[in-house]
């Protein structure tokens, strides 16, 4: 097997992928004036294994289409949906979010939990407007920092990793420059990384490198998930996932 292979076995039996909870999903979900909605059409874009999607099913008025690039992630969301009684409100969709097949103005709410980062956060965003009605709502989760000031070594780290990497309101005046117009923003609290995230995969190490034998390969992933462990500990004062939820403005034209 690949690195990514492994690396996809390894996260398919999580409950998520990365850093968040129902209630930070619920309290985005707050936000929208969508209470007497129906018929909702939402995209949930890099969903996983689907945490948040099962509880955006569990309370929109609507269907859900979930994207994710890779198979298994997505056969765990329809195992989930289904014992849930979900299997009508959720259509899982395997593809990459730089290669969307969506309709201009399809969906009423783009949602994406730490997952736009894969084809950039600007890109994204340009992009995804096209898929969303006039005054639609755009709700994503990003790292961010959230102090102005950081040690050299977290800030040398996030840069050659994700360097589109900024602060709230750098982040926020892109969103407005674009078309969109902020509702809302509030930062993932510290449970978000370590009881729904890092926690639970700690816990799975031990498991993994046995069904693979202590493969170097295997011992590599489990190194390096080790290391963003002791990173966030380190350093969780100055970065976070912030979540922010949008607006399409009704005056925008897809495409600018």
């Amino acid at each position: 097997m690949t690195e990514l292979e492994l690396l996809v076995d390894f996260h398919k039996d999580a409950d998520r992928q990365g850093p968040g909870s129902p209630a930070t999903t619920l309290k985005a979900l707050s936000f929208m004036n969508i209470k007497n909605r129906k018929s909702l059409k939402v995209a949930d874009i890099g969903c996983g294994s689907g945490a948040q999607t099962i509880t955006l099913a569990q309370n929109i008025n609507g269907q859900i289409t979930a994207v994710d690039l890779f198979p298994d992630f997505l056969e765990k969301l329809n195992a989930k949906s289904k014992k849930q009684g979900l299997q009508e409100k959720i259509i899982t969709l395997e593809m990459s979010m730089s290669s969307l097949t969506f309709r201009d103005e399809e969906f009423d709410i783009i949602w994406s939990e730490g997952a736009i980062y894969n084809i950039g956060f600007e890109t994204g965003i340009k992009q995804w407007k096209n898929y969303l009605k006039p005054g639609g709502y755009l709700a994503i989760s990003e790292i961010t920092w959230i102090t102005d000031l950081r040690p050299k070594e977290i800030e040398e780290h996030w840069n050659n990793e994700y360097p589109e990497i900024d602060t709230a309101s750098n982040k926020i005046r892109l969103l407005e420059e674009n078309g969109y117009t902020l509702v809302a923003y509030f930062i993932l609290p510290e449970e978000c990384w370590l009881e729904n995230y890092y926690n639970r995969m700690e816990e799975r190490f031990e498991r993994f490198l046995i069904k693979y034998d202590n493969s170097d390969l295997a011992k590599k992933i489990v190194d390096n998930e080790i290391e963003e462990v002791k990173k966030y500990k380190k350093f969780k004062d100055y970065f976070s996932y912030v979540f922010y939820i949008t607006k399409k403005n009704e005056s925008s034209v897809n495409g600018l």
